[in-house]
């Protein structure tokens, strides 16, 4: 058993915003076909998304943010995840890209991450689960 209790964790469950650019390992989403905003970009955007988020949850709470996460989410994520409110369900693991999945399993369901970097592209995820 480790001291560190997310390191006990077996799964987790998340949701995402993603924001592809240029460098990222696929430049293209439902939202465009050929991503070209650089990847200070795609930083800004997502500081500014997060920002937002811990603003709504500041004065609304914890319900409010998760709502307004899905809702940004569904229309400004680059993530085929759009669709279901960023949802990524259920993983475990080794599943997802190592940032990713460090990022994730580090957070306490319900918390925000600080920005995630991966070959993707900018995210932050909300734990669910």
């Amino acid at each position: 058993q480790s001291p560190f209790p997310q390191h006990n964790i077996m799964s987790v469950a998340a949701r995402h915003i993603l924001k592809k650019h240029k460098g990222s390992r696929r430049p293209a989403s439902w939202r465009c076909d050929n991503v070209t905003q650089s990847k200070e970009e795609a930083i800004a955007q997502i500081n500014e998304i997060r920002s937002k988020l811990m603003d709504i949850l500041a004065a609304e709470g914890k319900d409010a943010m998760e709502a307004a996460f899905c809702e940004i989410a569904s229309v400004e994520s680059d993530c085929n995840s759009a669709q279901r409110g960023g949802d990524l369900g259920v993983f475990q693991r080794g599943q997802m890209q190592k940032p990713f999945e460090d990022a994730t399993f580090s957070l306490e369901v319900g918390e925000i991450s600080e920005i995630v970097d991966t070959d993707s592209g900018i995210h932050i995820i909300l734990r669910t689960q």
